[in-house]
Formats: structure tokens, sequence, C-alpha cells
């Protein structure tokens, strides 16, 4: 049986943007292919809670790929996706210059299908956050069903 969500979506207006792909791209350096996030839903500072997402595209660099005919996201793009959005608010609220880089990632399962043409949610919830490391549960959802969780480990560099 799949876990609770760790953010309630239905309290969120999943259309709202609050911070939209330039905005990410003022915390994140990531660029191009390996650019994972489209934009920031929901932030909530004072309850740890970050909601972005990532529409994904027929043109991706992984379509052709993976798989021929039938294409799927790939996990470890999923667990970046969840990455960068950490990154992003671990930027955002401690205002650090440093790179957030990918110090571990824990209790990956993946549940679901992310294909093109979906809207991937990703759900963050702070667990802790210091000066060397921050950690994260996440987890990403695709229309009412969770496709992924992880606990992600970032480590500024």
């Amino acid at each position: 049986m799949a876990p609770p969500l760790l953010v309630d979506l239905s309290r969120i207006d999943l259309a709202r943007v609050v911070v939209p792909l330039s905005g990410i791209r003022e915390c994140n350096p990531h660029r191009f292919e390996m650019e994972m996030l489209s934009g920031i839903i929901h932030i909530d500072t004072a309850a740890g809670e970050i909601v972005a997402y990532k529409d994904v595209r027929a043109d991706e660099f992984w379509v052709r790929g993976h798989i021929p005919g039938r294409p799927l996201m790939p996990g470890v793009l999923m667990i970046e996706a969840a990455a960068q959005m950490s990154s992003f608010y671990y930027k955002y609220v401690q205002k650090d210059p440093r790179f957030l880089g990918f110090g571990g990632v824990d209790g990956v399962k993946f549940r679901g299908q992310v294909v093109p043409g979906d809207r991937l949610l990703l759900v963050g919830k702070v667990v802790e956050i210091r000066n060397r490391r921050a950690v994260f549960d996440t987890q990403g959802v695709v229309g009412d069903r969770l496709a992924f969780e992880a606990r992600i480990t970032g480590m500024p560099i």
C-alpha cells in the first residue's frame, strides 16, 4: 500500500505557479537537458513544504531511447527532479550561495510510470537542514497516483 502524501494537495491551488522557471534559474544552475523543473506551485517555509512540477514533453532527450515505442521517464531522472526541487528549497530558505550537491538517496520506491504528456508533481518535506547537509522526504505524483518516493540528502559544496 502506498504511503500518504507528504503534503495535502487538496489544500493547494495546483494551477497557481508561485515561482516560474525564471525564478528557479535564479537558485538552480541546471540548464538545457538537465533542467528538470518547470515551476514551483507551493512553498511553505514554516511547514517545511514544497510542491514543484515538471511537464514531461515528447521531445525530451531520453524519449527516443527509453523505451522505443513506449517511452518511460527513467527513474534516475525522477529522482534528479526531486533533488533539484530540494536544492531550490534549500537555497530559497538558506540564501546560501553554495551549490547543493547530491549527497545520497535512500528508501527509493518506484510505484508508477511517468510518460510524455504527464505533469509530474514533485512533493517535498524537510527532514532537517543544517550547515553541512539538507535532508528531504520527496514523492512524485501523476494525477492521483504515486509514481515514486525517496529521501534525498544534499550537501553544500
